[in-house]
């Protein structure tokens, strides 16, 4: 092989060398990262919407046929009193079917008559128990609720104290939800339980007429009176902000609207109205929805 030629073919060898290099390093791409280089952030993955707390009232209702003032009221855990301030109602009867209730103060005053009373009933002074704390007023009347029924005026009895000789002081949970320490509000046989798909979604203590019915814990009465058919002679009492507690089927009711009562506070006799027998039909309600009272109360 002549020189030329020996030329020739190492020059080939090599560009054969270099092409085949090329093709090798157009393998899987390597991607050079400075020391301590963090790797580029990924897309942040899309958040659900949080969901609305169980516990949270609606802003609005729409009246449906059959309701009053006072179902809806106690439905959302509100003064009835309220709710006709909060919507410029001044008669429980004017409300519609269709009609839309505003359950929140408003940012403004609504500008309302006192509520009215039915025709041919005599209004009954509050005394020093007026509505709204701090305004000065002359005295206020109670309401007495609006059914399509025929309903009787309270009587006017003050609360009588508790008896002397009571059989047993009425047992209390004191770690309660909320801190309030619940109490049975009547001794007697638990006779229906708590079930959520009754109408009346609490439980029934059976018992003798006139038998003492005491409030489960401290507060205020938002509703004495017969206005929610199916309760009879019925007493709300508001506790907090959360808590209410329902007493039907009373004989007798010595507690008015507006009135502090205080636990173990004798408030009605039992009775048997709107009902087959003589029991105290007993809710608590969280926000306006029925719970379990048996959860809540003491053992028995």
């Amino acid at each position: 092989m002549t020189r030329r030629h020996l030329k020739a073919a190492l020059t080939c060898a090599l560009v054969v060398a270099i092409v085949s290099g090329c093709a090798t390093r157009r393998g899987a791409p390597v991607v050079e990262r400075a020391p301590g280089a963090k790797p580029a952030p990924s897309r942040p993955a899309a958040t659900a919407r949080p969901a609305r707390p169980a516990e949270s009232r609606a802003a609005f209702h729409t009246v449906r046929k059959g309701d009053t003032l006072y179902s809806i009221a106690l439905d959302y855990g509100l003064d009835y009193r309220e709710l006709a301030r909060w919507n410029g109602i001044a008669d429980p009867a004017a409300i519609r079917a269709g009609q839309q209730l505003r359950l929140t103060a408003p940012s403004t005053a609504v500008t309302a008559a006192p509520l009215m009373a039915p025709p041919g009933v005599k209004e009954r002074p509050l005394g020093d128990t007026p509505l709204d704390a701090g305004v000065k007023t002359q005295p206020r009347a109670v309401r007495v609720p609006y059914s399509e029924q025929a309903y009787a005026q309270l009587s006017g009895v003050k609360p009588e104290p508790a008896p002397k000789t009571e059989p047993r002081a009425p047992a209390t949970r004191e770690d309660g939800e909320g801190g309030i320490a619940w109490a049975w509000p009547t001794s007697g046989k638990v006779v229906s339980g708590f079930n959520d798909g009754a109408n009346l979604k609490g439980i029934s203590i059976a018992g003798r007429l006139g038998q003492p019915v005491l409030a489960s814990a401290p507060g205020r009465v938002i509703f004495s009176g017969t206005g929610i058919r199916g309760f009879g002679k019925l007493i709300v009492i508001k506790h907090d902000s959360t808590f209410l507690s329902v007493y039907a089927h009373n004989h007798a009711l010595l507690v008015k609207e507006g009135q502090s009562v205080s636990r173990g506070q004798k408030i009605a006799e039992m009775g048997s109205t709107d009902t087959d027998r003589v029991k105290l039909h007993f809710e608590i309600r969280r926000y306006g929805k029925p719970v379990d009272p048996i959860k809540l109360l003491p053992p028995a």
